[in-house]
This record gives structure tokens, sequence and C-alpha cells, in this order.
């Protein structure tokens, strides 16, 4: 491990693999949420021995990379996708590297993964795309608005509200890192979940993009609206 300024206002807490041979070709793997670079630590070394040079950094917002702004109320500009490519190219530069063999992002790292090819076609040559679908850049009369969504949620009984929406919330932090159980039995509880072992976890195909849909879903993506986090995967 080692910290690396990505020339972009951070200083990267990034993992490597197969660093050794200098002329390896590269591949950047890009973490989701909630999750670091730590979360690649399995995948790192089969594609270390397949011949990579493996880079896997904590993104903007997350673990042990510092120069971002965590105030609640602070500037959002800084974590625009644009944005979020710049810190990987940036990061890329800093280790000498003009160009990576492969991208690969996983879950919220899809997204800045599917950017960055998108807008740096001579930077990332290849992508992968784990987890999170991508439709490609919002048109451009897409108005990007939620409220009728959340409102029908509110409307259920019980009421209900989506996940993302909770963790925007400025209480969301609190509600999970100072939780009643702890946060370790929180975080088993929360992963535990989001598991196969899970009974509740059941894929199914949604039929639409509405609220008696949504709340089919599982507990952890359309919470009760006066539950928090560390309540929902405690009972």
């Amino acid at each position: 491990a080692r910290f690396v300024d990505n020339g972009n206002g951070l200083k990267m807490h990034v993992l490597e693999a197969g660093f050794e041979d200098a002329g390896r070709p590269c591949m950047l793997l890009l973490h989701g949420f909630p999750e670091l670079a730590y979360s690649w630590r399995k995948v790192m070394p089969a594609l270390a021995a397949a011949g990579y040079h493996v880079i896997a950094p904590d993104q903007r917002g997350y673990g042990r990379t510092s120069g971002w702004d965590g105030d609640y109320h602070g500037d959002l500009g800084a974590y625009a996708m644009a944005n979020l490519v710049r810190d990987a190219v940036g990061l890329l530069a800093a280790l000498g590297r003009d160009s990576v063999a492969a991208v690969v992002g996983h879950d919220f790292g899809s997204p800045v993964a599917a950017y960055g090819a998108l807008m740096r076609p001579d930077v990332f040559r290849a992508v992968v795309l784990m987890s999170a679908t991508f439709t490609g850049p919002p048109a451009l009369d897409d108005p990007g608005d939620d409220d009728d969504i959340h409102q029908a949620l509110a409307s259920l009984d019980p009421p209900r509200k989506h996940y993302q929406w909770y963790y925007s919330t400025l209480e969301a932090n609190d509600n999970m890192w100072r939780c009643p159980q702890g946060v370790h039995a929180f975080l088993r509880a929360y992963y535990h979940h989001k598991s196969a072992d899970w009974a509740a976890n059941r894929p199914f195909e949604l039929a639409s993009w509405t609220a008696g849909q949504l709340a089919l879903l599982p507990t952890y993506y359309v919470m009760e609206r006066d539950r928090g986090m560390a309540e929902t995967v405690a009972g």
C-alpha cells in the first residue's frame, strides 16, 4: 500500500499487486459503495498472476484517501462523475501510466469506469462493469427528478423510503456509526442481509418503477420510513 498525490486535490490510498515488472499491462479496479480498495484483496493476486500490474485506490470520499470535503453542507460538485474520472486519470498519471489495459468498476465504481471509458478512451482501453448496469449519459430532456416516487413510497402503508434517499440524509451517518448494537454487529448484520444466505433475497424482475413494485424489494433497499439502516438490519 502507498499514498499517491493524484494532482486533483487528493492523496489517494492505493493497493497494488504485480508491480514488480515495470513492463506489465495495467488494470485499474474501482470499488463500489460501501466498500474500499480492500474489497479487491482476493481478486488482485489472481489478476497479478495473469500478468497485470493491478491498481486499486480508495476513491474520493472513502477509506484512507484524504483531501476531500466531508462537510454534509459542502459543495457536492467535487463528486460529479467528470471529477471522479479526473481522479482516476490523475492517479494513473502520477503512477507514470498514460493508459490501462482495462478499468474494472464494481457497484458505484461501475459508472465511474463507464464514464471514464466514454470520456477518455485513450486512457481506458477496455472496461468491465460489475453489479451496476450503465445505460449511457442521460438524455438532454431527462428531468432527473424522482420526487414523485419518493412521495409515493411515503404514502404506502406502512410508509417507506428508498435506501439512497436515506443515505443522503444528515442523520444517516450517526444512525449507523453510533448504533446501539455497535458498528461491528451492525456491519455483520448489514452484509448478512445483502448475502445469498438471507432468505428474503430472492431476485425478481421489477414490472415497473412504481412504489408498489419497489415495496416488494428487500427492506435494505426500500426501508420503513421511520427506521434507519441500523434498525432495519437488526430486526
